[in-house]
């Protein structure tokens, strides 16, 4: 094969990825201005109610985000079955059916669990008057857990049928919705009660619900998805594709919570460590989950372009689909690293008032906590997109081990003991983090570059 050749194949496979990955990413970046609309309202009731929502919001989102990987496993699914070809719309039909019913089964079960909220919360060490804000706040969330699930599952249906631009639209809608509830309910304009904290708890569930039904009605309204009917036969089980959809998706699982419960055990360290502490935490950590989305929405599109490869059985294909979404993630993660180190004021200015008196110690603590934030952008897209990758191989188990050890050991181990331990504090437990970001990352590298050897390229026929 000619250089020319190669050089078009490779470019051939970077714009199939980049025609999914930026409506995925763009979708991601709308769901963390969604998610920064509530932070962004509930500041302005003070540093208290901050502090009680980003616990509450920490504990939910962590049970919302690892669910998510257990239910979104449908994509890997659904992308080799195309790949595949073989009676491809009653296979993704039958994947829908059953990653919907795990996204109710689960979802309630975490809404038990958050009902539990202030005793979880009390039980981790954090104030009275914090956990009681929490718990009343997690008392109404908890119902957006389900429709928040039923939403991920149809909208890593639709963009492994290649139609991931209705994510963009949907989550654009979700914010101008969410952006109105807690307008009208926490302070109570429009002639709605003023809920205060609460009120944005509610404005969340009902985004949620219309997030839901704006995907359902996507669904009906496209002829090339509505052609694979599928919300057909919904109340009849197949266990079969439950089985398959869990053996992948719980690896994801347990992966993506070990990773949401590192950054969810450094908000509970900060929480020991101060409020100041915490509610810069917050923000730091919103400016660098804002940032991550762009290599998670490559990652998801890299899960589908290798899964499709996967399917058709063409090991070449599915080596050139991982290493191009890497390629393009890092180029990304290296522009946001060096605004991370150039403007932290102007970054942080998206959320508070950077200039006020009386938040001079949260603005210099969290410009501190965004110097390493910057230097862990790069191992955090690496590890998000080749974990993204693997599972396109249908790889989650041992991937799962890995960010089991890499997190919790030198991750949470490092926060720990430099955030209690020394008088770096809130600053030694963002050390940790980038400890744990890295480990993972080196190790998930190393497992895609020896794919062939490891026998993970079982393709299909």
């Amino acid at each position: 094969m000619t250089t020319g050749a190669n050089t078009g194949i490779w470019r051939s496979e970077a714009l199939a990825t980049l025609r999914l990955a930026v409506p995925l990413a763009a979708a991601n970046l709308l769901q963390m201005a969604v998610y920064a609309i509530d932070v962004i309202f509930v500041a302005r009731l003070g540093q208290t109610p901050l502090a009680a929502s980003s616990l509450s919001v920490s504990l939910f989102g962590l049970l919302a985000w690892s669910l998510s990987g257990l239910t979104g496993a449908v994509s890997a699914l659904v992308a080799a079955e195309l790949g595949a070809r073989n009676h491809a719309v009653r296979s993704v039909r039958r994947s829908t059916r059953m990653g919907l019913w795990l996204a109710v089964g689960t979802g309630t079960l975490a809404m038990i669990l958050c009902s539990f909220g202030r005793e979880i919360l009390l039980l981790t060490g954090q104030a009275r008057e914090v956990a009681d804000l929490s718990g009343g706040f997690l008392h109404v969330l908890k119902w957006a857990m389900v429709p928040m699930l039923i939403a991920n599952v149809l909208r890593s249906v639709v963009s492994a049928l290649g139609r991931p631009v209705f994510a963009t639209f949907i989550t654009a809608l979700a914010i101008a919705v969410n952006a109105a509830g807690n307008y009208a309910l926490v302070f109570g304009h429009w002639g709605m009660p003023a809920l205060g904290l609460q009120g944005s708890a509610l404005s969340s569930v009902i985004t949620g619900c219309v997030t839901a039904l704006a995907y359902t009605g996507a669904i009906f309204a496209n002829r090339r998805l509505r052609r694979h009917y599928l919300f057909g036969h919904l109340w009849r089980p197949d266990w079969q594709r439950l089985r398959e959809i869990a053996a992948i998706g719980a690896p994801i699982f347990f992966q993506v919570l070990a990773e949401a419960g590192l950054f969810g055990a450094a908000a509970f360290l900060m929480g020991r460590i101060g409020e100041a502490e915490l509610a810069a935490h917050t923000v730091a950590l919103q400016i660098a989950a804002f940032t991550f989305q762009i290599p998670m929405g490559i990652g998801q599109a890299a899960t589908i372009r290798v899964g499709y490869h996967y399917g058709a059985g063409d090991r070449a294909a599915m080596g050139r689909a991982g290493w191009a979404s890497l390629q393009i993630g890092l180029c990304i993660a290296l522009f946001s690293s060096s605004l991370m180190v150039l403007a932290p004021r102007l970054l942080l200015s998206a959320y508070i008032d950077v200039n006020a008196a009386e938040r001079a110690v949260m603005v210099a603590l969290a410009v501190r906590y965004l110097v390493v934030a910057a230097a862990f952008q790069l191992v955090d897209a690496t590890q998000v997109i080749l974990a993204g990758a693997l599972r396109g191989l249908q790889d989650t188990k041992v991937p799962m081990a890995i960010a089991l050890l890499g997190y919790w050991v030198p991750g949470f181990g490092v926060s720990v003991m430099l955030g209690l331990g020394t008088g770096l504090r809130g600053f030694g437990v963002w050390i940790g983090l980038a400890t744990g970001l890295a480990v993972v990352a080196a190790m998930l590298l190393w497992r895609w570059n020896r794919r062939e050897a490891l026998g993970l390229l079982h393709a299909r026929g």
